[in-house]
């Protein structure tokens, strides 16, 4: 049996004691670092520094010249005194100080207190940059760190040594954060921090224990590798990265071994006759890969545990008519379906769509539309009928999950887009129902390092081929001075009957910001630039009324040009319009242009996307862009778009739980570190005690990462 960590109990001389227990840390200054999420020793130590210092490097007083870089010197204190000034609020504090090659001037500016420390006699190391004084043409060391050697605690953690430089806590200085976090890993010393990881788990992977790899961290001994401490590579960084992914793995794989062992779940009926009939229902063939998804889910849906998958596909794969499919084996079975979508556009389209599917092939389904903007007796009746089971499919936004919305028998649920929905949101909406089957799906292709960082309780399912007849869509960057040519290419397509997308990355102008926005720039293209068609304007700030009107006349080709801000992102069907314009590409990740992309070529004609650059943009920014012009692989833009933006970036402020993830570039950089992680998590929670062990290790985490995972469960 695997090693345990053992339990640590709170108390005035533990890791779990509030911070408030550290020495400078009062009951105000406490509360400040809470609403930082920092309530206990153990929360403080995983602050890690966002740089290193040198500060190993000792020089004398005579081998001081300015520009020479920061250094370290050992002098004793001659005298100090504060020097007033002529300007107001300003003081000086000066000492000079000596080694054996001669005297240094050294100040600060706003820091009289440091008089009563600065005491002639006492011996000091300083760490700055000597500079020349341009009044006195001496040199002066100017706000230097420092640090006393006859102190009884002196321990050498600000100068001597590679030094860690901490972000501001509130009012804490990094000098400060450093001073606590030296209290609080000694602290830690001599509780002896137990590893959340099983010690045999760490041997098998050549990890250090986890208070070696936080000493480490925050104080590197002598020989440390600066360059891998700054590029976050070290044997310290990959155990935290480590323990990290593992214990994500270990409460996703406990999450869903708990309910297969209960069972809980609705095991479907998917026999041939109703394959037969939703057969029926498909407007075209399907492909390989639409089948091969759908025989996953199948398993899924005849097993008697809830199925939790992520599907993923290409723009324009056919995800969606894969979703309906899955959501009438539920109903066939005498279930209700949901279907929850970013944004009123995209539901309104999914609903719009459906709803012709249906009458078309006479199919006697009862399909409703709830969004924010359908109020009043609309409302009351939807909500009405939902509850006696009446409605059979209920397609909507976030208004699905809100108080009031009661299903009778909710069997299915399927999230679109969902990195657009926080965890609590996609929560809510399972909840109203006992235990249903969880869909979710994203055109966002997701690089299987962060898929598996992130949604490890998801079963992942990938639509890896597009419909016959789809064409890869053209696409060039174009500079400012370039714009003639866009446009050219936007008249070609009217004078074809085609339409065209104008996407720019605001509404309004502001003061702040030089982008063309899109109020902007409608009115200059109705007048000036295209001035016999007509040219409409959508973005997320219009009422519900007034987009579906401008979204309506698009669809149906009154509006041959529509400049629009990212509500056109996800999921807007139109496939007569052929050409896409994105002004400031530059401001936009890779993988949102290429789903902006995916909005054209949707027909059989030939597409076209014009990617504008901004006057300002980088030369690595042309890169990035020509990249996205060479390929259509989702999955190589996503993979370029996370390495130089971030995972944050490319799913937004949404996706909770994100920026709880300290060491996620580590983790993403390293995919191997997270497949190792996932094999380990599913070798501790296998039978016959594996789900007791898992939950000891789960129970025993600091609360805020139980916080974390209590949410990461639903995925």
């Amino acid at each position: 049996m695997p090693a345990m960590s053992r339990p640590i109990s709170p108390g005035p001389a533990s890791a779990r004691a509030p911070l408030r227990f550290l020495r400078g840390v009062g009951p105000q200054r406490a509360g400040a670092l809470a609403r930082l999420g920092l309530a206990t020793v153990e929360d403080l130590l995983y602050v890690l520094p966002f740089r290193y210092e040198d500060r190993r490097r000792f020089r004398r007083v005579c081998e001081l010249v300015p520009g020479a870089g920061e250094s370290a010197l050992e002098v004793e204190v001659l005298r100090a005194r504060t020097v007033p000034t002529r300007r107001r609020g300003l003081d000086v504090f000066e000492a000079i100080v000596a080694d054996a090659t001669g005297r240094l001037r050294v100040r600060w500016f706003n820091q009289a207190y440091l008089a009563r420390v600065f005491l002639p006699g006492r011996r000091v190391v300083l760490f700055g940059r000597p500079v020349e004084d341009r009044y006195r043409g001496d040199l002066v060391l100017e706000h230097p760190d420092y640090e006393f050697l006859d102190e009884p605690d002196a321990e050498g953690i600000h100068t001597g040594r590679i030094v860690p430089v901490y972000r501001k806590l509130g009012e804490l200085t990094s000098r400060r954060v450093r001073t606590l976090m030296y209290q609080a890993l000694r602290l830690a010393e001599a509780e002896g921090l137990a590893s959340y990881v099983p010690t045999a788990t760490l041997q098998r992977q050549g990890l250090l224990d986890r208070l070696a790899a936080l000493r480490e961290l925050h104080f590197p001994g002598e020989g440390a590798d600066l360059e891998a401490l700054a590029a976050g590579t070290t044997p310290a960084h990959r155990t935290l990265a480590f323990e990290e992914a593992f214990l994500l793995q270990l409460a996703f794989i406990a999450y869903r071994r708990g309910l297969e062992a209960r069972g809980r779940g609705t095991a479907y009926e998917v026999t041939d006759a109703l394959r037969t009939k939703l057969a029926r229902l498909l407007p075209f063939k399907l492909t390989e890969a639409q089948k091969r998804v759908l025989r996953e889910i199948g398993a899924d849906l005849r097993a008697p545990r809830p199925m939790t998958r992520l599907l993923q596909g290409d723009v324009g794969s056919g995800k969606t008519i894969v979703a309906l499919l899955t959501l009438l084996v539920a109903v066939e079975n005498g279930y209700q379906g949901a279907l929850m979508a970013p944004t009123e556009i995209l539901a309104e389209q999914h609903y719009r769509n459906i709803a012709r599917l249906f009458e078309d092939k006479g199919a006697d389904y009862r399909v409703a539309l709830l969004t924010g903007g359908v109020r009043g007796a609309a409302r009351e009746r939807i909500l009405r009928e939902l509850a006696r089971g009446q409605i059979q499919l209920l397609i909507g936004t976030h208004a699905l999950f809100e108080r009031g919305v009661e299903f009778r028998r909710l069997g299915l649920v399927v999230v679109d887009e969902q990195h657009r929905f926080g965890v609590l949101q996609r929560e809510a909406l399972v909840r109203k129902g006992a235990h249903p089957d969880l869909l979710v799906m994203t055109a966002t292709p997701i690089p299987r390092s962060l898929a598996l960082t992130l949604y490890g309780d998801l079963d992942v399912s990938v639509i890896d081929a597009l419909p016959p007849g789809r064409q890869p869509v053209e696409t060039r960057v174009y500079s400012e001075p370039e714009r003639g040519l866009v446009y050219a290419r936007v008249r070609e397509a009217l004078a074809a009957g085609r339409q065209a997308y104008v996407v720019v990355p605001l509404v309004e102008e502001t003061e702040k910001s030089d982008l063309r926005a899109a109020t902007t720039l409608a009115r200059e293209l109705q007048r000036e630039v295209f001035p016999d068609v007509p040219v409409g304007l959508l973005h997320g700030r219009m009422p519900g009324e007034a987009k579906e009107r401008v979204m309506r006349g698009f669809v149906q080709g009154r509006i041959p040009i529509l400049v629009s801000t990212t509500v056109v992102e996800v999921g807007v069907d139109v496939p007569n319009a052929t050409v896409m314009v994105v002004e400031h590409a530059d401001r936009f990740g890779l993988s949102q242009l290429h789903q902006l992309r995916g909005r054209v070529g949707r027909g059989a004609a030939r597409s076209f996307c014009a990617l504008v650059m901004s006057e300002e943009a980088s030369p690595q920014a042309r890169e990035r862009l020509e990249l996205l012009a060479r390929t259509h692989d989702g999955f190589e833009i996503a993979e370029k778009d996370l390495e130089v933006r971030g995972p944050g970036m490319i799913f937004g402020t949404q996706q909770h739980g994100l920026s709880d993830l300290r060491f996620l570039r580590e983790l993403i950089r390293d995919p191997q570190l997270i497949e190792a992680a996932r094999q380990e998590a599913r070798a501790l929670v296998a039978p016959p005690q594996g789900l007791e062990r898992a939950r000891a290790i789960l129970q025993g985490l600091r609360p805020a990462w139980r916080r974390r995972l209590g949410l990461g469960r639903i995925g």
